[in-house]
């Protein structure tokens, strides 16, 4: 017996236990608005893709055990960190490569073209990661951001952390999550020392240095299409006024109104990338000012909307109820 099969539907491409994407799926499921969850990690063994170009574009079906979605009819996709192509066992090392190639070319390049909306589209979100890309693109949008040093020599290193007039802190460029040996570590924002940048490892590969920026708190203004939620974040222990992932116990979350003027700047951030969704952290500093951290294309914002009842959900599901064409 064949699945049924969805159309004008919204595909969410995300793993079983994201829990933060659950609320989405219920939101659209409620509206009576079709919706496959699927995780790229059934690609190819679970999951059959059957992409047709036609005079119309790309058209065809993506099926599973359960429903088959009608790709030419698709409203929009949430990509949402879905899980890796698992293959078959028994392929030799070059082969899981080739095959892994083509699978990463066949299924993304034919759900790409099919030219809906994504939120967000992973080319865009491949390059909008960049954090040293992110801070000067930002930069040009009017946003303030702290004095960066990106390098791996350790000389200069030294040089320009002695004329700071204050401390400086190291974060890692590729995201906090380290695996070394089957054992998995986070990666914080540390506060480092002059002597310290002497170390000749600092060589070995690039090295993501800033300026500490006196806070008062930090805020978390999740981006969703035209509209923000502002999230103040007051971390009451040492280890997370360094850095507040690191202790989330002492969190105290209030709601925040965005000045115009940082508004104005996230709207021409998301634009020069052309982003739908994003979740930017900012340095409040004692005078008031707002001092912008990264922009996350792909962040969380579950915690935030349950602290403070915050709305997200369902405006994404506005969004990708609507769906748009490129």
């Amino acid at each position: 017996m064949s699945p049924p099969v969805l159309h004008d539907a919204v595909a969410v491409l995300a793993t079983e236990r994201d829990l933060t994407v659950d609320h989405v799926v219920t939101e659209l499921a409620e509206r009576g608005v079709p919706t496959a969850r699927v995780d790229t990690a059934d690609f190819p063994q679970h999951l059959t893709l059957t992409a047709r170009l036609g005079e119309s574009g790309w058209g065809g079906a993506l099926t599973g055990e359960y429903r088959e979605v009608d790709l030419g009819s698709l409203r929009s996709v949430y990509y949402r960190r879905p899980g890796q192509f698992q293959l078959a066992e028994g392929m030799s090392t070059p082969e899981r490569g080739w095959a892994y190639r083509e699978a990463r070319m066949g299924f993304g390049g034919a759900l790409l073209g099919l030219g809906c909306l994504w939120v967000n589209d992973p080319r865009i979100v491949a390059g909008a990661e960049y954090k040293p890309t992110q801070l000067a693109i930002a930069q040009r949008c009017g946003l303030a951001v702290p004095d960066t040093l990106v390098t791996n020599d350790p000389v200069e290193a030294q040089r320009w952390a002695s004329r700071l007039d204050g401390p400086v802190v190291y974060k890692p460029l590729g995201g906090v999550r380290h695996v070394e040996e089957g054992t998995s570590t986070v990666v914080f924002t540390t506060t480092v020392e002059v002597e310290e940048l002497a170390d000749p490892a600092l060589a070995l590969t690039a090295h993501c240095l800033q300026a500490w920026v006196d806070k008062d708190h930090e805020a978390r203004v999740t981006i969703v299409g035209d509209h923000m939620f502002a999230v103040a974040i007051h971390a009451d222990s040492s280890p997370a006024h360094q850095d507040w992932r690191r202790d989330y116990t002492t969190h105290r979350y209030t709601t925040v109104d965005v000045p115009s003027d940082i508004r104005v700047g996230l709207r021409r951030y998301m634009a020069t990338w052309g982003l739908s969704y994003g979740a930017a952290d900012f340095v409040i500093t004692p005078e008031g000012e707002w001092v912008l951290l990264e922009v996350n294309p792909n962040g969380e914002w579950g915690w935030l909307a349950y602290h403070c009842d915050l709305p997200i959900a369902a405006t994404l599901a506005d969004l990708l109820e609507k769906g748009a064409t490129s």
